[in-house]
């Protein structure tokens, strides 16, 4: 019994939990060198301007890069909740989602393609502007939040 305990404490004692973002490895210094490709429209530079901000830090993007991200971001909102007396929805869902390929610079190799989506839940309200700033508002949430899972995927796969 106290051999099979010293064995497994010798075999736990090898496995160690660092941080996602620690500098051992530069992780921080690799997302600093990513440069993301132009948004199409206003859900997408959302996206990208939190994908700078995360990665960088606010130093903006670098002058030259070492990695490169070609983004693909499509937004949609769908009605969920109708009410029947007036057949309009009043609740529904925006889903944000974004197709991904992070390349090298220097030889264009690919490291990683992915598809990530967040998704905002929205009250509708009767007004016609607020139920628009209530769409964009929802918008920006899943923007926000897909931004934050593309970067833990980025830091993960170049931690490695």
């Amino acid at each position: 019994m106290l051999l099979a305990s010293f064995g497994l404490l010798s075999v736990a004692a090898g496995c160690q939990v660092r941080p996602l973002y620690s500098e051992d490895k530069g992780t921080r210094r690799m997302l600093a060198s990513i440069s993301f490709s132009a948004a199409k429209d206003r859900v997408g530079q959302e996206v990208r301007n939190r994908l700078i901000f995360l990665a960088a830090g606010g130093q903006g993007e670098p002058a030259h890069p070492e990695y490169l991200v070609d983004l693909n971001v499509q937004a949609e909102t769908q009605d969920v909740l109708y009410d029947r007396t007036s057949d309009k929805a009043t609740a529904g869902r925006v889903v944000v989602s974004a197709d991904y390929t992070l390349k090298k610079a220097s030889d264009g190799s690919i490291l990683r393609i992915a598809h990530r989506q967040a998704v905002a839940l929205v009250d509708f309200p009767s007004q016609e502007f607020a139920k628009l700033r209530a769409k964009r508002d929802g918008e920006n949430r899943a923007a926000q939040e897909l931004a934050e899972l593309i970067t833990a995927d980025l830091a993960a796969i170049l931690s490695k």
